[in-house]
């Protein structure tokens, strides 16, 4: 594999628990929103990953050769199809005829442990990336007689 090949895979990997990030932010932000624009609770929501692929011939190669690296990609935002809790309030403007509000499937403690899980992949991208900018420099440095 190339250096770049390396960076590309880190940056791929940067990308992608960024927007993991982001969706368990949204999660976090809207764990007691009760009506949403269709007029529903608020679906937790978790991204999925994938290999991410070259489905051309050159860039098929230039995986091959060494030169691109294939890393990760987010396939798709898929909503948690799980019921949300209901709780008995009946004074909520949300509430239902029995009394209940219909609160989102978002768990706090779930959440805060994604974003650190993410967090945590995304510093070991970062540590890979400067790794190997480190073995750059340093190959560059050999190869000029310094």
């Amino acid at each position: 594999m190339s250096v770049f090949g390396a960076m590309d895979m880190s940056a791929t990997g940067m990308t992608a628990q960024q927007v993991r990030s982001d969706i368990i932010a949204q999660n976090l932000a809207n764990v007691n929103t009760t009506r949403d624009a269709k007029g529903h609770a608020y679906k937790r929501k978790t991204v999925v990953f994938e290999e991410k692929s070259y489905p051309t011939f050159s860039e098929t190669l230039s995986w091959a050769t060494g030169y691109t690296g294939k890393g990760v990609k987010v396939s798709e935002i898929v909503e948690d199809p799980s019921d949300g809790k209901m709780v008995y309030d009946p004074s909520h403007p949300d509430a239902d005829e029995d009394g209940y509000v219909t609160y989102p499937n978002v768990n706090t403690v779930t959440e805060m442990t994604n974003m650190i899980d993410a967090t945590r992949a995304y510093e070991a991208n970062v540590t890979v990336l400067n790794s190997t900018k480190g073995m750059a420099m340093k190959a560059l440095e050999l190869g000029s007689g310094a």
